[in-house]
C-alpha cells in the first residue's frame, strides 16, 4: 500500500499534498465523502499538530491531547459541520462578531466543563462571556501554548465598515514553537510587516469584505509563511495563488475552505 493510499484507508481525504484536493483529484485518487482534509506537522520537539478543514473560516486543530477549535459554525450555507460528534473544544477562539465566525450553536456543542472561549470585546458582550483579547494582548494559556491577538481589519475605500480597524482579532498560536498566524478577516494590511518567523499562514480571500488574490499574494511575500492555506475565500477562484507565489519559497495548500 502506497503511502496516499494508506490516507485513504485512514479515512483522510489529505494529508500534505503538495497541490492540495486539486492535485488530488488530478492524481485520480478516491475522495472520502464524510471526512475533512487533514494536515499534519510536527514541532520541533516531535508533537503533532493537525489542522481539519472543516468550512470557510472553521479550522479545527488537534494538538498533543487539546482541541482547538477556531470560529467554528454549525451551518453555512447548504454545508452542515457536526460539532456534537467532535471532542469538547479545551479552547476556542473566535475572531469577530459576523455570522460566518460566531455561531452560538456551534459553541454549545463544543463547550465542556472545561472550555476556554477567547475572543474580542464585541463577541464577548454578545455570548455574555469569554476571555477578551483586544490587538497586541498576548495570553501563555499553557506551558506550551502561547496566543497573541494582532489586528484584522479593512482598508480599502468603502470597506472599512466591514471590518473596522481596532474591533476584530487575528490570532497568532504559538504551540511548542510552531507558530500559526490566521489571519481572520483582513485586508493586507501594514502591520503584517511585525508578523514573523510564521511557519503556517490561513490567509483570506473574499473581497469586498477581505483580499484580493493579489492582496493576498502581496501579504504572504511580507509574511514570508513556511505553508499558507487560503482560506475564507467563497467563490473567489485561489487557484491560480501557487503559482502566483512559486518563486517565493511559499508552499501553498488548497483545502475546501469556500
Amino acid at each position: 500500500m502506497t503511502a496516499a493510499e494508506k490516507l485513504v484507508a485512514e479515512n483522510y481525504k489529505v494529508v500534505n499534498l503538495e497541490g492540495g484536493i486539486m492535485a488530488w483529484k488530478e492524481a485520480d485518487m478516491p475522495v472520502v465523502t464524510d471526512e475533512y482534509e487533514i494536515d499534519s506537522f510536527t514541532t520541533a520537539s516531535g508533537k503533532t499538530v493537525r489542522f481539519h478543514a472543516l468550512v470557510h473560516s472553521s479550522i479545527r486543530i488537534e494538538y498533543d491531547g487539546k482541541e482547538i477549535q477556531i470560529d467554528p459554525v454549525a451551518k453555512l450555507g447548504d454545508k452542515t459541520i457536526n460539532y456534537a460528534a467532535m471532542p469538547k473544544a479545551d479552547y476556542i477562539f473566535i475572531t469577530h462578531e459576523h455570522f460566518d465566525h460566531l455561531n452560538q450553536d456551534a459553541i454549545g456543542q463544543l463547550t465542556g466543563d472545561d472550555t476556554k472561549l477567547i475572543t474580542n470585546r464585541s463577541c464577548a458582550d454578545i455570548l455574555g462571556y469569554g476571555t477578551v483579547m483586544a490587538n497586541g494582548d498576548v495570553l501563555q494559556l499553557a506551558d506550551d501554548i502561547t496566543v497573541e491577538a494582532v489586528p484584522a481589519y479593512n482598508t480599502s475605500e468603502g470597506h472599512q465598515q466591514f471590518h473596522p480597524r481596532g474591533r476584530d482579532n487575528g490570532f497568532i498560536l504559538t504551540l511548542d514553537g510552531l507558530r500559526i498566524y490566521i489571519a481572520g478577516d483582513t485586508e493586507n494590511i501594514l502591520e503584517m510587516a511585525d508578523i514573523k518567523d510564521i511557519d503556517i499562514a490561513f490567509l483570506p480571500c473574499n473581497q469586498p469584505f477581505t483580499m484580493t488574490v493579489e492582496q493576498l499574494v502581496d501579504a504572504a511575500r511580507v509574511i514570508k509563511p513556511k505553508v499558507l492555506f487560503p482560506y475564507h475565500y467563497s467563490q473567489t477562484d485561489v487557484s491560480g495563488i501557487p503559482e502566483l507565489l512559486k518563486n517565493d519559497g511559499i508552499e501553498v495548500r488548497i483545502r475546501h475552505y469556500e
